[in-house]
């Protein structure tokens, strides 16, 4: 048996920030990961962001992080352009009806779900392309599921969108994942990996953490920083933890919050073919300052690296259209990306197909240890938050992204926050 003062049970961007505030302040601390890596749901591989990839403004604790470790950020802009009805253009679907939208939302006095507010609000056939793009912005955006996000949520997103110039950090998130783990290590952290827990026996100022293959490690304190998904996962689950004795009013919390479905798909192209003069005559328009494209295609939002020259092209599938693939293979998900872009470009599937160098497909919705995207607000999350930031007889804490409220919510930022947070609650 390995004792400790705190265990932590989660090497993402949670886990490792307050692992590293608990064992600079000499707490003798272990973190205990599942995958043969750390980060969680950042993963970089030769500069490509396979999970987290963006800065979302002025973040406080990610941008502090950075400066401590001396990493750079560079900047992610361009242009966003729309396809639509075989066109390219920079108006977006509802901007019409942009002032009555927010004119509803502000005199909305109940919080219910997004799909029950626009049922209530926009019920005739002249408003379709209103309820489509909000529906969209929602599960492309959020992930979420119209259905039981949170409408008050929505609101608050758009009505304090002024989150600034967006970043990227320069060589990848992974960059501070790995100065995070450099530091819990000097100061005498362990790390230790393909460790997944399957038991936690606790009882005030105890706990037990037991491993598939059998290892208990045991501490003073125990730290839960695992995605949502992983918490909310079926009891059968491979990730799936049982409490001995059960936690049924913080599992019951856990199982009223929202937390979405991805699918990201990389392509690293031969050149970036839509910067060429073929496409510039289909579109009207040099789409070399092109950042962001939407589309109503199977894979229907896009991103470059504008404004850094390259080849790489992202596919973004959120929400429920997630959920309804996440269990095609990842080479019907490739096709139906290359599909995609031949509608929206015009050039052949096979075409596409021979100018792909490498290509990446993150099917994070089924990946066991994640289990989704990230998370977004139902009605009940607010209530379900309090419940879960409430330490468990001062021995068993919980942490992550979704336990952040705030301008940032789904983002590094709330990860790095919640860790920062929790850790001072459990030195105090």
């Amino acid at each position: 048996m390995k004792s400790c003062d705190v265990l932590v049970v989660g090497a993402g961007a949670t886990g490792l920030m307050a692992a590293h505030i608990l064992a600079k302040a000499g707490k003798k601390v272990t973190v205990l990961e599942a995958r043969d890596r750390c980060g969680g749901r950042i993963h970089t591989i030769d500069d490509i962001e396979l999970g987290a990839e963006f800065i979302h403004g002025d973040l406080p604790v990610t941008l502090n992080l950075l400066k401590e470790a001396g990493i750079p950020m560079q900047p992610a802009s361009g242009e966003m352009l729309y396809y639509r009805n075989g066109k390219f253009t920079d108006e977006g679907g509802f901007m019409d009806d942009w002032g009555l939208l927010m004119e509803k939302l502000q005199k909305q006095e109940k919080d219910i779900s997004i799909n029950e507010f626009l049922a209530n609000e926009f019920p005739g056939d002249e408003y379709n392309d209103l309820k489509n793009s909000v529906r969209q912005f929602a599960s492309g955006y959020d992930t979420a599921d119209p259905d039981t996000a949170s409408t008050f949520a929505l609101r608050s997103e758009w009505f304090n969108d002024d989150e600034g110039a967006q970043h990227r950090v320069k060589g990848g998130y992974a960059a501070m994942i790995d100065y995070l783990e450099r530091e819990i290590n000097n100061v005498g952290g362990k790390i230790i990996i393909n460790s997944v827990v399957k038991e936690i026996e606790w009882a005030r100022g105890r706990v037990k953490a037991i491993t598939a293959d059998g290892n208990v490690f045991e501490a003073k304190k125990l730290l839960l920083a695992l995605p949502l998904g992983v918490l909310k996962a079926d009891k059968n689950g491979k990730a799936a933890i049982t409490f001995t004795p059960p936690i049924p009013m913080q599992m019951d919390a856990i199982s009223k919050m929202g937390f979405g479905a991805i699918i990201k798909v990389l392509l690293k192209f031969d050149e970036p073919f839509w910067e060429d003069k073929q496409t510039e005559a289909l579109a009207g328009k040099s789409l070399k300052t092109m950042a962001f494209l939407l589309s109503d295609e199977e894979i229907p939002t896009w991103w470059t690296q504008a404004p850094q020259h390259s080849s790489v092209l992202t596919g973004w599938l959120g929400g429920p259209a997630a959920a309804a693939k996440k269990h095609l293979s990842d080479e019907e998900l490739l096709n139906l990306s290359l599909q995609s872009l031949s509608n929206i470009f015009k050039r052949p599937v096979a075409e596409l197909k021979g100018k792909v160098l490498a290509s990446f497909v993150l099917n994070w919705t089924i990946a066991p240890y994640t289990l989704g995207s990230y998370a977004y607000d139902t009605v009940e999350s607010s209530t379900s938050r309090k419940i879960l930031e409430e330490p468990v007889e001062n021995t068993l804490f919980f942490a992550g992204e979704y336990l952040y409220e705030g301008p940032a919510m789904g983002t590094v930022e709330a990860a790095l926050t919640s860790g920062k947070d929790v850790a001072g609650k459990m030195l105090s």
